[in-house]
């Protein structure tokens, strides 16, 4: 899983069938954007968990999506020297 950072919607009017009634979000994630199924109901400026491939699909069945939003960051807390180490 990944972390990013909800920065809007993305509507398609015509798409596969799979992503009928699926929320489609814009993600920024390691300074780029990404568009996620949002499995939730994730908001504009919330910290969101992503997961990706197999995984994603896992959550969204049917769905040909990539990245799936599948939590929502409620906080976070970094040791100090464990992380990256």
């Amino acid at each position: 899983m990944r972390l990013g950072t909800v920065a809007g919607s993305v509507w398609a009017t015509k798409k596969s069938p799979g992503l009928r009634g699926q929320p489609l979000l814009l993600v920024r994630m390691d300074g780029r954007l990404i568009v996620a199924a949002d499995l939730v109901g994730a908001g504009v400026g919330e910290q969101v968990l992503l997961a990706f491939g197999s995984a994603a699909r896992i959550e969204a069945p049917g769905a040909p999506a990539d990245a799936a939003i599948v939590g929502i960051v409620d906080s976070m807390e970094e040791e100090e020297g464990h992380v990256g180490q």
